[in-house]
């Protein structure tokens, strides 16, 4: 019996969307049974592969794609209409289309992998949980620091204790504006949220992922693209046990900078320290030591583990719905906080 093939469509194509389609693409390569069988963008240009990505990511979106061997559409409606034997949508459109049209999808009957972060607000958040609930779709976020490798290794190393209970943790996420989105929609607050839910939710989703709700968080945070949410910010997260936990983001560094990712988590009997691309443990006792971890990347792992679960009709257990909720949660109680001067939220 032939093993099932996994159909798909990805609907945008800005340059976390090209991403997207060079793993698919890859898996296609690899005879993998997950096959791209439409693309969607209002953009008939993206389309013929004329746009080229500008994504500050050095490892996604820069390959050159020939759409012609895909069914296109330029509206995601048409492609509901249409294709009626996909079995999932790869959803890649700005965030404030993420709940309408994950949800409109469910209800036309496919499952959803919906680019993170998973909505602008908590009401969003739950129309698309009770959605994929009544109509028995699967869905899944994007949330892409879950799946990789030096993170992997770092809630393994929080959830086994190997180093006992967290003292502290600050993480770090910046680089220069995006200025690249369509209709400049990342600057604008109502339909991006700003560098809180586009750059910023990937610490706030590994520090929910790694510790759980905080009690309480305040956050400062600078405006500085006139109409955009918070362009730099820095919040302090209260949990019940004491730990120091504080996310930095910001995205109006120079551009010549590039895109920088840190971390450093100290433990009762070590600390776990991300810099300049490298992994390094330092135990109290012994030697310090670069820990061995998958390299492979995320993006390829998170759409692999979504497609499996479609193909073997299993339960998504990684970004659930559910879990990314919680961070969209923090995400609005810190740009509350903001607004008010830092003043501390409880959650």
């Amino acid at each position: 019996m032939d093993e099932k093939i996994v159909k798909v469509a990805v609907i945008g194509l800005g340059s976390m969307g090209r991403g997207h389609v060079e793993v698919y693409k890859r898996l296609e390569r690899e005879g993998k049974p997950v096959k791209m069988v439409a693309v969607c963008d209002i953009d008939p240009k993206k389309l013929s592969g004329e746009s080229a990505s500008e994504l500050n990511l050095s490892d996604v979106g820069k390959e050159s794609v020939d759409y012609s061997a895909y069914r296109q559409y330029t509206s995601y409606d048409e492609l509901f209409k249409k294709e009626k034997d996909i079995d999932y949508v790869d959803i890649v459109l700005p965030t404030y289309l993420h709940a309408p049209v994950s949800i409109k999808a469910m209800k036309k009957g496919f499952n959803v992998f919906c680019e993170k972060p998973m909505a602008l607000n908590a009401a969003e958040c739950k129309k698309m949980i009770e959605t994929s609930v009544k109509t028995g779709k699967k869905l899944m976020l994007g949330q892409c620091l879950r799946f990789w490798g030096e993170y992997e290794y770092l809630k393994n190393c929080v959830s086994d204790g190997r180093y006992g209970n967290v003292i502290s943790a600050y993480f770090f996420r910046g680089g220069g504006t995006p200025l690249w989105s369509f209709e400049n929609w990342l600057l604008c607050r109502e339909k991006g949220g700003g560098g809180l839910h586009d750059q910023h939710v990937h610490d706030v989703d590994m520090v929910q992922y790694l510790f759980g709700m905080p009690k309480s968080l305040s956050t400062s945070g600078k405006i500085v693209y006139e109409g955009s949410g918070y362009d730099c910010c820095s919040t302090n997260y209260f949990y019940e046990d004491g730990k120091v936990v504080n996310v930095q983001n910001d995205w109006t560094i120079n551009g010549e900078f590039g895109f920088d990712y840190h971390f450093r988590v100290n433990f009762e009997k070590g600390s776990i320290i991300l810099k300049d691309g490298k992994l390094t443990v330092y135990p109290h006792e012994g030697e310090k030591f670069d820990p061995e971890f998958d390299k492979e990347s995320a993006y390829y792992k998170e759409i692999v583990y979504f497609s499996n679960c479609v193909r073997n009709d299993l339960p998504v257990e990684m970004s659930t719905p559910e879990s990314c909720a919680k961070t969209i949660d923090i995400v609005c109680a810190e740009a509350k906080s903001a607004d008010n001067n830092g003043k501390q939220i409880k959650l």
